[in-house]
C-alpha cells in the first residue's frame, strides 16, 4: 500500500497524538499504589553537598525537587533521588554526580499523629548528600572543523578537499561566575570569517526563574550555496567577498519549576550578498536583491524531563516555537514560523530501551526567499540515510524511532592524571537499529528540480553510539533509504 501524505499537518497531529498518548496514557491507583500511599514517612533532615569548588549551592538545590524539612513517603525517596541526580547532571557543570540518602540515628526528634486516635508515632530522619565532581570550565581550544553540513558530505561529495576547513580558535567560559553561566568568544577564519561573542546567565533575579541571554555575531564567506539542484547544493567562489552576515539578538528566558522553559528573543539581522549572487540566483533574496535586513521576535516553549540531555534512555522532550520575521516598517523579509516536536524515551526491561518522537515545521509567505527555504539536511533536522541531500520547502515532517541495547556502561578512574576534571572518565556503548520516515511539503520543487521533495522519505539501518565525557557522542551508522541507497555515516555530537 502506497502512503500518500496530503497534508504535513494532519500528519504531524496525528503521530504527536500516537506519541503523547503511548507517553502518558491512563492515570490510576492500583491496590499496590493505595497501600503505599499508607506507607512510613520520612522527614528530610539536611541537604548536605560536597564537590562544588565554584559552583554556587543554590544552582545545585534549584535542580532539586527535595528540600530540608521536606516530609514523604519512604517509598518515594528513591525516586526523588535518581532524578535529583539526573537534574544536577544535564546543568553540564559536572563530570559526575551522586545523589544518596542515609538515616539519621537516633531517629524520632519529631513526630506527627498516626491516626485518628492521636497515638504519636515518630518520623524516620534523613540526611541527603550530593557528591559532585565539577567540570573544567574554561576550555581555549583550537578549532579545526569542517564547513560542510556534517562530515559526510565533505567526505562523499566534496573529495575531502582541505580547503573547505575552518580554523581559529574558541573560548568557552562555563560558570564564569558560578552561577552556571556562560561566556563564549569564538574567532575563526579559512572557509568562512566568524566572530561571535556571547553571554548567558540562566538566573537575574532572586527567585531563580528569570535569565538573559545577549549575542553578536559577524560571518563573511568567499564561497556559498547559491541555489539547490537535484537536492545538492551548488556553490560559488571568489577571491572577494560573496556573503556577509551580522546579527545581534537579546532573549529573556524563564523556568517554571524544574521542567518547564519559557524564551523570547528578539533578534536584529543585516545580510548581504555580491551582485554574482543575485544574478545567479535572483530567489536568493527575492526580485534580485543585494541587501536583506529585518527584525525577528521569537517565542520558545520546552519541557524537558530527560534522564541524560547528551544521550537520554528515559524521559520525555516536547517543544514549540511560533517567530515571526520581518517587524519593522523597512524590513524586507517578512515571514511567520511555527514548528513543534515530542520525543519520548522509556525502558523496556534489562539493557534494552526505546525512543520515538515527531517533528514537523511550517512557514508562511507568499514569496520566500531561497536563502530562507529551508526544511530537511540543512541543518539537525534530518531523516537518516540522506545525510548527503538537502531539500527545500516551506514544511516538513519527521517520525523517529529508535531500539537501543546498552552494551557497556562504566566510569574509569585515571589515578595517575592529577587534573580531576579529566581523571574520571564515563564510557558506555550503546547497538541501536532505527527506522525514519519523513516528508517535505514544497511549492518551488520543480524550480530546483527536486527528486525527494513531495514524497515520503524512508531511512533504516544500525548503529554504534559511543557516549563519553564532556558530552561527546560518536555515532557511526549503516543505513539504507528509500531509494535503496546504502552507506556508512559517522557523526560527532558535542555540547560544550
Amino acid at each position: 500500500m502506497v502512503l500518500q501524505l496530503r497534508g504535513v499537518g494532519t500528519v504531524v497531529f496525528i503521530l504527536l497524538s500516537l506519541v503523547y498518548q503511548s507517553a502518558y496514557g491512563a492515570i490510576g491507583l492500583d491496590s499496590a499504589g493505595i497501600a503505599d500511599a499508607m506507607g512510613k514517612r520520612v522527614v528530610v533532615r539536611s541537604i548536605i553537598l560536597n564537590g562544588n569548588h565554584r559552583t554556587q549551592d543554590r544552582i545545585v538545590l534549584r535542580e532539586m525537587s527535595l528540600k530540608a524539612g521536606d516530609t514523604l513517603r519512604q517509598s518515594e525517596l528513591p525516586s526523588k533521588l535518581i532524578w535529583a541526580q539526573r537534574n544536577i547532571n544535564n546543568t553540564n557543570l559536572f563530570i559526575t554526580v551522586d545523589v544518596t540518602s542515609k538515616p539519621v540515628v537516633p531517629a524520632g526528634a519529631i513526630t506527627t499523629p498516626a491516626d485518628t486516635m492521636n497515638v504519636v508515632e515518630p518520623l524516620q530522619q534523613v540526611d541527603v548528600e550530593v557528591v559532585m565532581k565539577e567540570r573544567w570550565y574554561i576550555i581555549l581550544y583550537p578549532v579545526f572543523d569542517l564547513a560542510d553540513r556534517n562530515f559526510n558530505e565533505w567526505w562523499y561529495d566534496r573529495g575531502r578537499d582541505l580547503r573547505r576547513v575552518i580554523y581559529g580558535g574558541r573560548l568557552s567560559w562555563r560558570n564564569f561566575t558560578g552561577a552556571n553561566d556562560r561566556l563564549q568568544a569564538v574567532m575563526e577564519l579559512g572557509f568562512l570569517r566568524r566572530t561571535v561573542l556571547s553571554y548567558q546567565r540562566p538566573y537575574i533575579d532572586k527567585a531563580q526563574t528569570t535569565g538573559l541571554r545577549v549575542d553578536v555575531g559577524y560571518i563573511t564567506n568567499k564561497e556559498i550555496p547559491y541555489r539547490t539542484s537535484a537536492d545538492k547544493w551548488l556553490y560559488i567562489r571568489s577571491e572577494g567577498l560573496l556573503r556577509e552576515r551580522a546579527y545581534a539578538s537579546v532573549a529573556l528566558t524563564r523556568r517554571q519549576g524544574l521542567y518547564h522553559y519559557h524564551s523570547l528573543e528578539t533578534r536584529y539581522h543585516r545580510n548581504a550578498i555580491a551582485d554574482t549572487v543575485a544574478c545567479l540566483n535572483p530567489d536568493y533574496f527575492g526580485d534580485g536583491r543585494t541587501q536583506q535586513r529585518y527584525m525577528s521576535l521569537t517565542y520558545g516553549y520546552r519541557y524537558d524531563r530527560r534522564d541524560n540531555v547528551a544521550y537520554p534512555l528515559q524521559g520525555t522532550l516536547l517543544t514549540g516555537i511560533v517567530g515571526v520575521n520581518g517587524l519593522l516598517p523597512g524590513d524586507n523579509f517578512r515571514q511567520l514560523e511555527m514548528s513543534a516536536s515530542l520525543t519520548r524515551y522509556w525502558g523496556l526491561g534489562g539493557k534494552f530501551y526505546m525512543a520515538s518522537g515527531v517533528r514537523g515545521r511550517a512557514t508562511w509567505a507568499s514569496q520566500q526567499p531561497y536563502s530562507n527555504l529551508r526544511a530537511l539536511g540543512s541543518s539537525l533536522d534530518m531523516v537518516r540515510g540522506y545525510e548527503l541531500y538537502v531539500i527545500d520547502g516551506q514544511r516538513f515532517g519527521i517520525w523517529r524511532n529508535s531500539l537501543r541495547y546498552e552494551l557497556l556502561k562504566t566510569r574509569k578512574q585515571l589515578d595517575w592524571l592529577p587534573v580531576r576534571q579529566f581523571n574520571t572518565v564515563p564510557i558506555a556503548a550503546y547497538l541501536t537499529a532505527f527506522t525514519d520516515m519523513g516528508y517535505v511539503g514544497s511549492s518551488v520543487a520543480e524550480q530546483y528540480q527536486s527528486r525527494l521533495a513531495n514524497r515520503t522519505l524512508v531511512g533504516t539501518g544500525v548503529s554504534l553510539d559511543v557516549v563519553t565525557f564532556y558530552n561527546m557522542v560518536f555515532r557511526f551508522n549503516a543505513v539504507v533509504n528509500g531509494q535503496g541507497q546504502k552507506g556508512f555515516y559517522f557523526n560527532l555530537v558535542q555540547e560544550l
